[in-house]
């Protein structure tokens, strides 16, 4: 592999190109880390009550709607965020992955799958007793995408 850097005077942000001769997983695999380390420092406004905190997007295990809101949750903390979960789905970066038609997860966070069947399937978080469901529409693609980031081969 090839790695250059120009330098562009008058360029509004950093831009990378990635030339290859085909796409295969270890481009996509080096998209995607480009693309965590252009978020990694992201800041997000949330509140609790009348006071606004600006937490980190990597703090954050998911979002999930509660009634007309949307909850942030982080290990040990629940916020509230002003947005709706189709702008956080645009704003957040490739480790974030709807898993249901009310929730948001932070794959870097899952720590377990257990799987169910005929319904949800539920999510365990690392460091948190908190979890969150994964619809069935939306399980294969978890699971694709989880091994995918965690560069686990198909064992079956």
């Amino acid at each position: 592999m090839k790695v250059k850097i120009e330098i562009a005077s008058g360029a509004s942000e950093p831009e990378v190109l990635i030339r290859c001769e085909r796409l295969d997983e270890s481009v996509i695999a080096l998209q995607n880390y480009i693309l965590e380390q252009s978020h990694s420092s992201q800041v997000f406004m949330l509140k609790q009550g009348e006071t606004e905190y600006y937490i980190p997007v990597k703090d954050i295990l998911f979002f999930e709607t509660e009634g007309r809101t949307i909850a942030a949750r982080t290990k040990d903390k629940l916020f509230e965020a002003e947005y709706k979960l189709y702008e956080l789905e645009e704003l957040l970066p490739p480790s974030f992955m709807r898993i249901s038609k009310s929730t948001i997860v932070n794959m870097d966070y899952i720590y377990s799958i257990t799987r169910n069947l005929t319904a949800s399937s539920v999510i365990e978080f690392s460091g948190s007793k908190k979890t969150v469901l994964v619809s069935r529409g939306y399980y294969k693609a978890l699971t694709e995408r989880l091994n995918t980031r965690k560069g686990i081969g198909d064992l079956r």
